[in-house]
């Protein structure tokens, strides 16, 4: 990735773009073909290009001038017709087309951890949560599999945007084909593998960019919820998951019982990076007229920047996920430490089935489940009490309802949805009935 965007490579690429518009000059007979052979045998010196850009405060006309040093007079049929941002731009475009490529691959890797992950763990019993709250039961698969979907959406993003991007101009100073045949330009970006993009200033609007940069915020986003979780999950009071942690890794100067989700963190930390990229390229939408040069600076650091760092959060979350170490016994255990409450809406329901309103349902599991709460009491012991619930619930009806394998009897939905292959659960993993209580 980092490649991509090196002097050398970026000028190798400029080179390229005015050899292949030489030769669709040629084709149209306005440059003589004997002068095609010559041009090719022009060399790029990354420190010699930098050298005249001192001098002359222009980088394409540094580059230029370090060619005709290399050709010779046939330098002048070199850049007919074009301005900078012609090759600036199209440049740009084979940039980020070969960025998304890499980046497509990682995020392809990383999906297929979390697939096979998600299979591993789909009968994995855990408490879910909302506003970090105990809520009911579903399975870390089940978690992995919400993951593995917006990853999904991400890649399609990339794809889209990848094709967005993937336009050159070689238009002239206005975008007019004033001084360029538009056979030419049609010729030479067809060699180049981009698309003419219909109608452009003197640069390719700035809304394709963006969109580009947006959606690599998007997709480093998506990388620190799942660093999110892992972090929350590893937190000692939960310590339900952990990061891989090193033989000789250290976690504290101070404190040598640490072991810091610190590539978690990571990830969460350089996705607000690439976002504060993502709000630079909204701003380099608007250009004065035709064109100014705004956006040029910024975009020099902040798409080398955004894909290198994307390419490395999506690795590094690759890393995370293959090591990650669960502990199923602690998520069961953690599911139940609240007493059987996640286990309140069941009760809730049944009693509605039995003819009781909503209303008053709803006010008998609720005092019984907070109770169990502020006191520490099992949920099922103390509901099972209540005069109302024991007039219209068995011992056996009132258990059933504790049973933590109903909240996985439509996973196989959800899988093969994703196209994830249905595997038996354990009894380890789904549980036996009427295990809620007393835990």
């Amino acid at each position: 990735m980092s490649e991509i965007f090196s002097p050398t490579q970026r000028y190798e690429l400029w080179l390229r773009i005015e050899l292949i518009v030489t030769d669709g000059w040629a084709e149209i007979g306005e440059i003589p073909k004997s002068a095609i052979d010559r041009l090719r045998h022009a060399t790029v010196d990354a420190e010699h290009i930098a050298r005249l850009e001192e001098r002359v405060g222009h980088d394409v006309v540094a580059f230029l001038d370090s060619l005709a040093e290399s050709v010779g007079d046939d330098a002048r049929y070199l850049h007919r017709g074009l301005t900078s941002s012609d090759i600036l731009d199209t440049a740009l475009a084979l940039q980020l087309v070969r960025a998304a490529d890499i980046l497509l691959k990682d995020v392809d890797r990383l999906s297929s951890v979390i697939r096979r992950r998600a299979i591993e763990e789909r009968g994995t019993l855990m408490a879910g949560r909302t506003h970090g709250i105990h809520a009911e039961p579903l399975s870390f698969g089940f978690v992995l599999a919400g993951w593995l979907d917006e990853l999904d959406r991400d890649r399609q993003r990339l794809l889209t945007v990848r094709e967005d991007v993937r336009v050159g101009k070689l238009s002239g100073a206005v975008g007019t084909h004033a001084t360029v045949d538009p056979r030419v330009e049609e010729a030479a970006l067809a060699k180049l593998s981009l698309k003419v993009a219909p109608v452009t200033t003197q640069v390719i609007a700035r809304d394709r960019h963006a969109a580009y940069l947006s959606t690599l915020a998007v997709l480093g986003g998506s990388l620190e919820k799942f660093a999110t979780d892992i972090r929350h999950l590893q937190r000692s009071e939960v310590s339900e998951v952990r990061e891989p942690f090193g033989d000789q890794q250290k976690g504290s100067s101070a404190m040598p019982h640490k072991r810091n989700p610190i590539l978690s963190e990571r990830v969460c930390g350089l996705a607000r990076v690439i976002r504060g990229y993502a709000q630079t390229a909204l701003e380099n939408q608007a250009l004065w007229h035709e064109r100014d040069i705004s956006h040029s600076s910024a975009e020099r650091i902040i798409f080398p920047d955004a894909c290198i760092l994307l390419d490395y959060m999506l690795r590094l979350m690759a890393d995370i996920l293959e090591g990650l170490t669960i502990d199923r016994a602690r998520m069961r255990a953690n599911l139940y430490r609240s007493g059987g409450v996640v286990f309140s809406q069941r009760v809730l329901l049944a009693l509605v089935q039995k003819g009781m309103s909503r209303q008053d349902a709803y006010r008998v599991v609720q005092r019984a489940a907070l109770t169990a709460l502020d006191d520490g009491q099992d949920f099922k012991t103390i509901v099972g009490q209540v005069p109302e619930v024991r007039e219209r619930l068995t011992a056996e009806e009132l258990a059933e309802l504790f049973d933590p394998a109903y909240y996985l009897r439509h996973l196989d939905v959800t899988f093969e949805r994703l196209g994830l292959e249905p595997v038996a659960l354990s009894p380890s993993q789904a549980g036996g009935r009427g295990e809620g209580g007393g835990l």
